[in-house]
């Protein structure tokens, strides 16, 4: 699937995730009220998926290191890393926002919210066919390494 560059860097596919995660954001204000046991289950998964989100991200930028890049594009001094986190997800930042978006939806009990974060993965997915062609480009064994890896979440996506 040709997915096209949106910029020389690919930042427009980061132009369009900050304008759906602002969304996302949006949707879940003011919360909507649930209360009683509903919604303190909901408190708890939503709290859950944000810290799991966040610690998954985290892991990421950190494994990246000096390879890290908002945009798709790889950075010209990078290295393909297959260590920590990336030796069982191809994309874990994008996981963790994932993880973190959903989240917010159930901590707040909005629908849209939920919603939204399914728009959102769609736009990671494109995006990451965008990064993933770069890679390939620029790392010989990158096919090999994606060939045995999730792209987002281990053993799911």
């Amino acid at each position: 699937m040709r997915v096209p560059d949106l910029g020389r860097q690919g930042q427009g596919w980061v132009f369009l995730q900050l304008i759906v995660l602002g969304l996302i954001a949006l949707a879940g204000v003011p919360p909507s009220g649930v209360s009683g046991v509903p919604g303190i289950i909901l408190v708890v998964i939503g709290g859950v998926l944000i810290v799991a989100g966040g610690v998954m991200a985290f892991l990421g930028i950190q494994s990246l290191g000096s390879s890290f890049s908002p945009n798709p594009r790889p950075v010209d001094h990078g290295d393909l890393v297959e260590t920590g986190i990336y030796a069982s997800v191809r994309h874990p930042i994008y996981g963790g926002v994932l993880l973190g978006a959903l989240g917010w939806g159930v901590l707040n009990g909005s629908l849209l919210a939920v919603a939204l974060t399914g728009l959102l993965l769609v736009v990671f997915t494109l995006k990451s066919i965008r990064e993933e062609a770069w890679l390939a480009d620029r790392y010989p064994g990158y096919r090999d390494y994606a060939s045995r890896t999730r792209r987002f979440f281990p053993g799911l996506i």
